[in-house]
């Protein structure tokens, strides 16, 4: 495959990522009256029984969300194409959702989605297609940074950043990358796709696990993973009961224990070598360190030691205060004031003001001690 990297270009073909959905759409039509030469590619990442859909279902890859981006593309006058990245899909997405469950941690499976399908495997299939971009509807923006890097920056509707889960961008895939719809806010570009006379205009925006389309990952879980009973135990390791498997748990749970009587429990920690769900109360759910592994910078350099930051540990988590200094392949970051459930496999993102500084998967509060990073070294040093 990587033979293909060495087709030639045209710098005015884009390839846009189209799902159906109004943000993609207007991807495409204001690349469209930039003077790009736009190819619609709607991916195909799973099969989906769209008699047993419930009504409340705002996913994607349904009939309806192929011939959505089909119609867009042909008001456009512009090719579509559907491409099958089904395989791609469940190796790098849903064999990933499940894997991290089962080791005790919380996966946000749009982030290995973004990473390996839309701006790997998709950005190599428009290479093939002699385009020299690819285009997205995310709630982000590009832009260079004065130094001949690019910055990822926040979309300009708050409401709608999506800069969150974009962290791992790499310098190359940024130059390639166009994001138009970050330049507004989420009411313009509805208001865009109605004067253009798009049959998506008013669709709902998609929600939640897109290859859950009842929205219980619990369900989705027993139904794909082995179950490995173990013990429920307070912060001193006294027995408080058994569960079915630690897939079905995370950090700051609270309903689902299957514990009665007492003060409130929540998971604190999961221990999946042994295989033991710690509870406590909600002041031990709060913590003022964390460390992220392994981390990409978005500019392929680490800041400064210490350098102060606004981190987010969730998607829809508000941002806090802390430092972040590079150490090894990761970062540990300190807080001004103790967060509440930090998670394992969930992303911590550093922001300088609207920037995305980088990112990567928490790993816990410390580097482990058989980690490079133990001796929290800058990266640099």
């Amino acid at each position: 495959m990587s033979a293909n990297l060495n087709i030639p270009t045209d710098r005015n073909r884009v390839v846009v990522a189209m799902s159906g959905g109004v943000d993609s759409s207007v991807a495409a039509l204001l690349l469209h009256r930039q003077g790009y030469e736009v190819v619609g590619v709607t991916m195909k990442l799973y099969d989906i029984d769209q008699a047993d859909l419930p009504d409340y279902y705002r996913g994607c890859c349904t009939i309806d969300d192929v011939e959505d981006a089909r119609a867009v593309c042909r008001i456009l006058g512009v090719p579509h194409y559907v491409l099958n990245v089904q395989r791609e899909f469940r190796a790098f997405v849903i064999d990933y959702f499940q894997r991290e469950y089962e080791s005790g941690r919380t996966p946000h499976p749009c982030i290995a989605c973004n990473d390996k399908i839309k701006f790997s495997f998709l950005a190599q299939r428009a290479r093939m297609l002699n385009a020299s971009h690819v285009a997205t509807g995310h709630y982000a923006r590009i832009e260079p940074d004065g130094s001949g890097n690019f910055a990822l920056r926040r979309g300009v509707d708050a409401d709608k950043d999506q800069s969150y889960v974009l962290f791992g961008m790499r310098q190359d895939q940024l130059a390639a990358t166009l994001m138009p719809v970050g330049r507004y806010p989420k009411p313009q570009i509805r208001r865009l796709a109605l004067d253009a006379g798009f049959p998506n205009a008013d669709k709902p925006d998609s929600q939640d696990i897109c290859f859950i389309p009842t929205g219980d990952y619990r369900e989705f879980l027993r139904e794909r993973t082995d179950e490995k009973p173990g013990e429920i135990v307070d912060a001193a390791g006294n027995l408080l009961g058994q569960h079915d498997g630690i897939q079905y748990f995370t950090v700051g749970q609270r309903r689902g224990l299957g514990l009665s009587g007492g003060p409130p429990r929540f998971v604190i920690r999961l221990e999946p070598d042994t295989r033991r769900v710690v509870v406590g109360s909600e002041e031990n759910l709060y913590h003022d360190t964390l460390y992220a592994a392994p981390v990409s910078w978005v500019s392929g350099e680490p800041p400064a030691p210490e350098t102060p930051v606004t981190v987010k540990i969730r998607y829809k988590f508000a941002e806090a205060p802390a430092t972040v200094t590079a150490a090894g392949d990761g970062a540990l970051v300190r807080f001004n004031e103790p967060q509440r459930a930090i998670t394992p496999g969930q992303a911590a993102v550093f922001y300088h003001g609207d920037t995305v500084l980088g990112g990567g998967p928490i790993a816990g509060h410390e580097p482990q001690p058989a980690s490079p990073a133990a001796n929290l070294q800058p990266a640099n040093a």
